[in-house]
């Protein structure tokens, strides 16, 4: 097999050793020779090395020339048995600045750090920092290269260029478990459905949809390399490989001592401003193909197979996504088509009960009851103030499994126990002890500590869900201030006359105090994000993803309560509890309680359902897309001036904005509000799943494009699922068919007219005649108390109406709760206990129908087990065998073949 795949014009490089210091000089560096071209001469000179000049490489280095260094314990493999050092003269006119390689054209830029020349009182200890921290990433085998200040834009800037040469990869390739391919895959693919011809117009390439082929593949092994297929060292890792191999040994490179502590990592770094940014590179502009013929141009297919809104039609490029991103934005990618793909559904059956109900609305007898001049019009009411989705669920489940098979992430549970704590926790926790499992001496938090911590960050989030919860008071009390205002700017304005039939004071009302309570939880949001982030440093989680998931809990804590507790009280407690006429109850003593509207309060909680969850999207569109683009715009207006061949490759991403390690956290946790807006309150606004569906249509091309044009490109990260966002969408889906059956019970007239259709209507031809007399009671108006009594009475009624079901004046039990309230309560409590038992049935039934991982998966997954173990076993055998061959001796070294053998039949037996 031809492991290097070396091309006719690739450079070749000759070393010499030199004694005094044990570092390999770079001698020669030429092309190799081809057909008709005369290779007598170096391209560069011997240059000397010095340990002066190895000590200047950190700090201030020219963009001429460049130094590497490399220990002889990290070079040992069968390919580097030489200590390296670089040093190069090229003309920058021989190499386009929006090249992805070093200078020489042939080591790739894996990662980048930049720095400003910005001298203070801070700036000798910055210096002291970078150097420590770049001699050792460079002990730890990476090469760097640095552009001087003079060639940036700015003429301020620093850029430290980062590779990572085979030996480092293949090294961190083992210590991170990653798989590797062993043998192309040779499981036929599953029968195509006939159906999928008309599926074809939304179909995109097959080259982009499967970018590489299937293998199967093993984890990666040092001491194994023969077995993976290795056509050529420089493209065998992709470049988010590369990346995130590279960000790990950022992450735990130390750079000194201070204050007595071990400081260590790029997120210090960049913390205390040593370095401005840390990113790995774009691989090409996305509205055009580089001119290198190396590059893969990825981020330009991506751009324009998926990140366009004119391709809102076309499935995603899951397979590019994750080579190019990393398998953790995949994933979200992958989540978020498919619950758009299940809200297509629901919101079909939405639009349906809408449209029937908007059809159907003039043969309803209630409306036409109300609407009647001779019924509606005749009844006087009391006045209203005084004086003045489980399927989807189970489904991505399925989706998702499908995507742990094809994406080598079965075994990711076995290789998360292996990932090493938190820098910070190691740099924060003095404390030592002994790991019962690896029996080595770790760093811990003692449980006093913990206690104390989460003590503080239990009571901060208490403080702020009080918060809300009373800025939800005071909207209330706004409401019930403003109403008559709203009541008799309407009566005594004659401009407004013409629409008040259209613009009541119960609509204005609650459309303003809903924009009012939006603008609140704008604004809280934005300042609890930051306390939430504090908190949770505070508390020092031991792992990155013990870190993500404390996180996620306290931010979906505070915005459930946030987003909802408005939406709760509208359902289940806007009058509920208000009393009747004469004997209302009063908030504070001062504000008698809100009423619902004559027709229910229905139509207040689609109301404040559409201006929250419309607004919370078009307020989340804007932050997503239109301030990161002002920002880039701003960046880059001087930039424009400048011809392209001076505006580098790494320059060009600094100056885009930074995805940051929390960036998909807010992406699900927008979504997984939205979920709860759909799931929640659906029953009272059907169109709910409807705008969901239109809005994550242009969501899905928003975060493309934002994250493809207009973000810095993310370290690759690995998840196997969508975490902790898989429970918390399952304790809302449980939740939601709690409260969909109380809005029904008690929030809609549903159940009230189903008890009046079956017991207490009198009209066999139209049996819901009478019913809106019916669900309303009378009060004698001289039963107002003092300083309660309506002031303007004109035509002096003796009586009015109120909703309630309670005996009328005159009666024995005047004013009490007829017996009919206690049949429609009763009716109530009973549908709420079968729907929800129904639809548990139904949604344990449905769980237990459809099987998380499908049977082909399995199949798949025990085929490729099976197969790998056969030729890592037959591998293993003929490595003995050619050993035994080389001894031709030794009876242990017979008994070990023979025991392989074994090994290898007992795997196919199994």
């Amino acid at each position: 097999m031809n492991r290097l795949g070396r091309k006719d014009n690739e450079t070749l490089i000759e070393m010499s050793l030199a004694t005094d210091d044990n570092i390999a000089v770079l001698t020669k560096f030429k092309p190799s020779r081809s057909a008709g071209e005369d290779s007598n001469g170096p391209l560069c000179e011997t240059i000397s090395n010095t340990e002066s000049e190895l000590r200047s490489n950190s700090e201030g280095l020219s963009s001429t020339e460049t130094s590497l260094l490399i220990p002889d314990h990290q070079v040992t493999g069968r390919r580097y048995n030489l200590f390296l050092k670089r040093r190069l003269r090229i003309n920058k006119r021989h190499q386009s600045k929006d090249s992805v390689f070093f200078r020489d054209g042939v080591r790739r830029i894996d990662f980048v750090l930049s720095y400003l020349d910005d001298p203070n009182k801070e700036e000798e200890k910055k210096v002291e920092r970078r150097r420590e921290f770049e001699k050792n990433l460079q002990k730890a085998g990476l090469e760097l290269e640095t552009e001087d200040k003079k060639e940036s834009e700015d003429g301020k800037t620093y850029f430290v260029k980062i590779h990572a040469p085979w030996e480092v990869l293949i090294t961190y390739a083992e210590v991170l478990n990653i798989k590797a391919p062993i043998k192309e895959n040779d499981i036929p693919p599953t029968v195509e459905n006939p159906l999928d011809c008309m599926l074809e117009p939304f179909r995109l390439p097959e080259k982009v949809m499967h970018p590489e082929p299937d293998y199967f593949t093993a984890p990666f092994s040092k001491s194994r390399q023969e077995l993976y297929l290795i056509d050529n060292e420089s493209t065998f890792f992709s470049a988010s490989r590369r990346n995130r191999i590279v960000y790990y040994i950022l992450t735990r490179c130390p750079y000194g001592t201070e204050e007595g502590k071990k400081k260590f990592g790029i997120k210090r770094l960049l913390s205390n401003g040593t370095y401005t940014a840390a990113y790995p590179l774009h691989d090409c502009q996305y509205w055009k193909k580089s001119n290198d013929q190396n590059c893969d141009n990825e981020r330009y297919t991506l751009y324009m197979e998926w990140a366009r809104f004119l391709r809102f039609y076309k499935e995603q490029p899951l397979d590019l996504i994750r080579k190019y991103y990393g398998e953790k934005i995949g994933i979200y990618f992958a989540w978020l088509g498919f619950y758009t793909e299940m809200l297509f559904f629901a919101a079909l059956v939405g639009l349906i009960c809408f449209l029937y109900g908007l059809f159907t609305m003039d043969e309803n007898m209630s409306s036409t009851e109300i609407c009647a001049p001779a019924i509606g019009g005749e009844i006087i009411m009391c006045p209203l103030c005084d004086e003045k989705l489980t399927l989807f669920l189970e489904f991505w489940k399925r989706r998702q499994a499908r995507l742990k098979y094809e994406w080598d992430l079965v075994d990711f549970e076995e290789e998360q126990q292996q990932l090493q704590l938190r820098p910070e926790y190691e740099a924060k926790c003095t404390h030592r002890k002994k790991n019962p499992v690896t029996q080595e001496m770790e760093p811990y938090l003692p449980l006093t500590s913990q206690a104390v911590r989460f003590c503080i960050s239990g009571t901060t989030v208490l403080f702020w869900i009080s918060l809300i919860i009373a800025s939800m008071i005071a909207v209330i009390v706004y409401r019930l201030a403003v109403y008559a205002a709203f009541a008799s700017i309407m009566e005594n304005t004659q401009t407004l006359q013409p629409i008040s039939g259209l613009l009541t004071p119960q609509l204005a009302t609650s459309v303003t105090a809903s924009c009012l309570n939006f603008v609140i939880i704008m604004i809280l949001n934005f300042l609890y994000e930051k306390i939430a982030v504090w908190i949770t440093d505070m508390e020092i989680p031991r792992t990155h993803l013990e870190y993500e998931n404390r996180l996620t809990m306290k931010m979906f804590l505070f915005q459930f309560v946030n987003y909802y507790s408005s939406c709760f009280y509208v359902a289940f407690f806007k009058g509920k509890f208000v009393g009747y006429p004469g004997t209302y109850t009063y908030m504070f003593s001062r504000w008698r309680n809100e009423e619902c509207d004559p027709a229910g309060c229905l139509i207040e909680l689609t109301t404040q359902l559409t201006i929250v969850m419309a607004g919370k999207q078009i307020w989340g569109n804007i932050q997503e897309a239109i301030v990161p683009w002002i920002w880039n715009w701003w960046g880059r207006r001087k930039a424009r001036c400048n011809p392209e061949n001076l505006y580098s490759r790494w320059e060009q991403d600094h100056d885009l904005q930074s995805f940051g390690a929390l960036g998909l956290f807010y992406e699900y946790l927008e979504m997984v509000i939205q979920f709860g807006f759909i799931t929640l309150f659906v029953a009272s606004f059907p169109l709910a799943p409807l705008l969901a569906l239109m809005n994550n249509i242009l969501e899905i091309r928003v975060d493309s494009w934002k994250l493809t044009t207009q973000f810095r490109r993310p370290v690759a990260a690995k998840a196997h699922s969508i975490g902790v966002w898989q429970e918390i969408l399952n304790g809302m889906a449980i939740l939601s068919v709690v409260t969909n059956a109380f809005i029904v019970a008690f929030t809609s007239d549903m159940i009230p007219r189903l008890v009046y259709y079956y017991a207490y209507s009198t009209n066999e031809d139209s049996p819901m005649s009478g019913y809106i007399n019916n669900s309303l009671s009378v009060f004698q108006v001289s039963d107002f108390l003092e300083g309660k009594r309506p002031e303007n009475n004109p035509e002096n009624f003796l009586t009015c109406r109120y909703r309630d079901y309670r005996y009328p004046p005159g009666h024995e039990k005047k004013y009490l709760h007829t017996m009919q309230f206690w049949h429609i309560l009763a009716a109530k409590m009973a549908f709420i206990i079968i729907m929800e038992h129904i639809v548990f049935i139904v949604k344990f039934f449905v769980a237990w129908m459809i099987p998380d991982v499908p049977a082909e998966v399995k199949a798949r997954i025990k085929r490729e087990k099976f197969l790998t173990q056969k030729i890592l076993h037959e591998y293993e055998l003929n490595k003995l065998k050619q050993k035994l061959c080389e001894c031709k001796t030794y009876e242990n070294m017979e008994k070990e073949v023979i025991a392989t053998e074994g090994k290898v039949e007992l795997s196919q037996a199994m």
